[in-house]
């Protein structure tokens, strides 16, 4: 089994903000020749060491600006929930499963310092590779669910911010921390 790489390992990467084209667009699926490469593998890493460094659950390559369509997340445990192992995703394919109308609270890497309520599916399959081409292939509920389809939004040009049905929830974050649950709204999602 190929384990991943500590976070020290790979270099860290400017994450780029909201309103660099590359977050805009469509990232362009990994050719099956690139798995196993090098350049796969320096991404790996790099993608995992520039979330933990920045205190991310995700990142999407074009977050780096690489328009690919590869993500890296890892769900720590928390409430009850089991951890969820650091991961990349190489070419994600999701099968989103019920309605999206699972309110919760969202930040970006990329979107610095706000937070919103955004609607997500309550739970998925997801399919796709490694780095180096095996497939991959799980069932994602709650936080997990809507850390994959977070990062695979970044793959289709989409922000959370485009997902919220309403900006009133919009508030950055140290207000977020002061004010959310006196409104009676989930303060973690």
């Amino acid at each position: 089994m190929n384990l991943l790489p500590r976070p020290r390992d790979g270099r860290h990467r400017t994450i780029v903000r909201l309103g660099h084209p590359v977050l805009r667009q469509r990232a362009e699926e990994v050719a099956s020749s690139r798995f196993g490469t090098r350049f796969l593998r320096d991404l790996e890493r790099d993608l995992l060491r520039t979330m933990f460094e920045d205190g991310g659950v995700g990142l999407a390559a074009p977050q780096i600006a690489v328009p690919l369509r590869v993500f890296a997340y890892y769900v720590p445990g928390e409430g009850g929930q089991d951890e969820v192992e650091p991961r990349v995703v190489v070419n994600p394919v999701l099968r989103l499963e019920g309605e999206a109308e699972v309110a919760g609270w969202e930040g970006c890497l990329s979107i610095p310092g706000l937070r919103g309520l955004v609607p997500r599916h309550p739970s998925l399959e997801l399919s796709g590779f490694d780095v180096d081409g095996r497939e991959l292939s799980l069932r994602a509920q709650g936080f997990h669910a809507r850390v994959i389809q977070h990062e695979t939004d970044h793959l289709d040009g989409i922000v959370f911010l485009d997902r919220m049905r309403n900006l009133t929830s919009l508030a950055f974050e140290e207000e977020w921390e002061q004010f959310a649950s006196d409104r009676h709204l989930p303060v973690e999602a």
